[in-house]
């Protein structure tokens, strides 16, 4: 409950500064409004419904309701890390092509962007969740974990869930390695077109601006990476429930503090 309040103050001052603010109509800003919003959206799909099972001592969800938190949680994963994706581009647009910054970064450009985000998370979902619910589940109806979680739910399969799984994940894997070959590409150049600026409050000021995302993007990659990658001998009850933890509520509640820690202009939309 402390996680989830913390979650909802966050990136709602976030949303509501950036919305009100007439001096956050920029890019950046943009993006981040956005990332809130999908930070609320996946919070809230999983810790209200354990909560409220918490309270009532229960653990029950209803099919629909299972089938409903796999879409939306996919959807708002792919969505953020697509939007990541394009907050990469923004800054090295900002860094490394400063002249042509308002050409490149137009408002209709940065729709644009932004919906692709959307739009691809919203595909990925629901062709993945389409799948997963299409194989026959005939193990029991216990999923050990505190939301449905798709490596859970596919224990409970009777039929070789990997082969009709196996097209999917190269899909997810080429998507999710090109976006990050892609940040990585971005602050490479980002990092060497800093190294250049020839004043320290120059340079400081560029990476103040870069720092907060590349900290969302590790903690956001090395947390779910960790959850789908790690090797089968450490997969525990325990441990896979600490690091759904990890990747599915701790990154929401900890995005917003990154982002206005060493921000001065959100500070100041904030007062």
């Amino acid at each position: 409950l402390g996680i989830y309040l913390a979650a909802l103050l966050g990136n709602g001052l976030i949303i509501t500064a950036v919305a009100c603010d007439h001096r956050l109509h920029t890019p950046m800003y943009f993006f981040l409004l956005n990332l809130s919003i999908l930070d609320l959206g996946s919070i809230s799909t999983t810790v209200p419904k354990s909560m409220a099972n918490s309270l009532w001592n229960t653990r029950a969800i209803s099919y629909s309701g299972c089938v409903t938190q796999v879409f939306l949680l996919l959807f708002l994963f792919i969505a953020e890390y697509s939007l990541l994706t394009v907050m990469a581009y923004d800054r090295f647009a900002a860094i490394c092509r400063p002249l042509h910054y308002g050409t490149i970064m137009g408002s209709r450009a940065c729709v644009k962007m932004a919906a692709a985000a959307w739009g691809t998370g919203s595909l990925y979902a629901l062709l993945h969740t389409a799948n997963t619910f299409s194989i026959p589940l005939c193990q029991g109806n216990t999923v050990d974990q505190f939301f449905c979680e798709i490596p859970q739910i596919l224990k409970l399969s009777c039929a070789d869930s990997y082969l009709r799984e196996l097209g999917l994940l190269v899909v997810s894997a080429c998507l999710a390695f090109g976006c990050f070959l892609f940040i990585v590409v971005s602050y490479v150049q980002i990092f060497t077109a800093v190294l250049r600026i020839p004043s320290e409050q120059g340079q400081h000021k560029a990476f103040s601006m870069c720092l907060p995302h590349l900290a969302v993007v590790s903690l956001f990659v090395s947390t779910g990476t960790f959850a789908y990658l790690k090797p089968p001998s450490l997969s525990s009850p325990a441990l896979d429930l600490v690091v759904s933890v990890l990747y599915s509520v701790v990154p929401p509640a900890v995005n917003p503090l990154i982002y206005s820690m060493r921000n001065k202009e959100l500070k100041e939309a904030l007062r």
